[in-house]
């Protein structure tokens, strides 16, 4: 389910640069596109987690990915509507762009993702829902494996098919039917489990052996609407690891919305030439996160592996400042190997913290937190980029390197 929901929402990264400059915009409005998502998921993501506290999992995750299928469906009807100009802007600020009909209806279908955008973070709950402690780092090291596998797949599917005749609007068809796809496994495929959130403790964790139940122990809590921010900021490592996320999520922020127009603007790439530079980005996160991953838990903790994934993390990003195709690359394998490593065992840990009584509670305040850090990280990202140009990748360098610090605290 993860690896067919990263798989349609990866499929518009490289042409959406392209298809957001047809309908009149510039950096800036780039920047709005992708910030629109995260200021809709900011409000989405923390009530979709604790509903999944209280009504399970997969009743929340179908009704998320649903969301995610009215977007396409508004997304590939921009295509239809006439280009009609309804404001042109010049500024000397924020330049000069014209807002269409077309690119607005491709806000609004951003928006209505991002409110029902609480997917990754519920699914995050459900897989420590049924996770023992010995198995968690493995275990989220295989769930970010199976949504990079659709980032190496999505960017490359659009390459091949925006290379067609039907451009841009073949990949949004194609992600419409991804989601349908996604949709069947959650409804079909999907075992439901009752969160780890009771008002009285059960029947001893012997009887429900007899009975087969796989599901892991559960304790008495207070009820997950009485969980607050402060409550959870209370937990113990978890203020660090939130501090952690947001500058990972603003870092990458920089990145998803700087690299792009670079690639447009210095780089000359076609859709194609984006595609397959995300399609091997994403290809060695695979490797990092699967047999590298699995090599040096065994003989690592968690902070360790933290620790040295984002330094190695941060010399990928700054290396991304020359305008080099094979340099670009090397950065490349870096950020690759570096995220593979640090994001697994931060999202481990944060798991670990937040323990049986607030999964969904915290999962969904660290979508919270991601989606700010996106919010500010791609918008400031598009504006940084028109005034510094590739400097925006030092920056995001400089960003994530305190992570490290975070990491080895918490």
């Amino acid at each position: 389910m993860n690896f067919v929901g990263t798989l349609g929402f990866s499929i518009v990264v490289p042409f959406l640069v392209f298809l957001v400059t047809k309908w009149g915009g510039n950096a800036l409005v780039y920047g709005l596109v992708g910030a629109t998502y995260s200021i809709f998921q900011l409000i989405g993501a923390p009530i979709l987690g604790r509903w999944s506290d209280r009504f399970g999992r997969r009743k929340i995750l179908l009704l998320s990915q649903l969301g995610t299928l009215v977007s396409w469906l508004i997304f590939l009807v921009a295509f239809f509507v006439p280009a009609r100009i309804i404001a042109d802007i010049d500024s000397t600020i924020l330049g000069q762009f014209a807002v269409t009909l077309p690119l607005v209806l491709l806000f609004v279908a951003r928006a209505a993702d991002g409110i029902t955008g609480g997917n990754v973070s519920v699914a995050n709950a459900y897989l420590a829902d049924i996770t023992d402690e010995h198995d968690r780092s493995k275990n989220f090291g295989r769930m970010a494996l199976s949504g990079n596998l659709g980032f190496v797949l999505g960017p490359a599917l659009a390459g091949l098919l925006g290379a067609t005749v039907y451009g841009e609007m073949l990949p949004v068809v194609a992600a419409l039917l991804i989601s349908i796809l996604a949709m069947l496994i959650i409804a079909f495929g999907l075992k439901e489990y009752d969160p780890c959130v009771l008002d009285s403790a059960p029947e001893p964790r012997s009887l429900r052996k007899v009975f087969g139940q796989e599901h892991k122990e559960c304790f008495e809590t207070p009820t997950a609407e009485n969980v607050t921010f402060g409550t959870i900021l209370k937990i113990a490592g978890v203020a660090r690891l939130l501090a952690a996320y947001f500058l990972v999520m603003l870092g990458f922020s920089f990145f998803y919305i700087g690299f792009p127009i670079h690639a447009v603007k210095v780089l000359q790439w076609s859709i194609t030439d984006t595609g397959m530079f995300f399609a091997y980005l994403s290809l060695v996160m695979v490797v990092a996160q699967g047999p590298i991953l699995a090599r040096a838990s065994k003989s690592f903790s968690d902070g360790v592996l933290a620790i040295g994934g984002t330094l190695v993390l941060t010399i990928g990003f700054a290396g991304l400042f020359w305008a080099y195709v094979p340099m670009l690359y090397v950065a490349a394998t870096l950020i690759a190997l570096g995220n593979g490593l640090m994001w697994p065992s931060v999202m481990a840990m944060l798991s670990s913290a937040a323990g049986n009584q607030h999964q969904g509670a915290v999962q969904g305040t660290s979508g919270s937190i991601g989606a700010a850090a996106s919010i500010i990280g791609l918008v400031a990202g598009g504006l940084l980029y028109n005034w510094a140009g590739a400097w925006v990748f030092v920056m995001a360098a400089l960003l994530i390197l305190p992570v490290s610090l975070f990491a080895r605290r918490a």
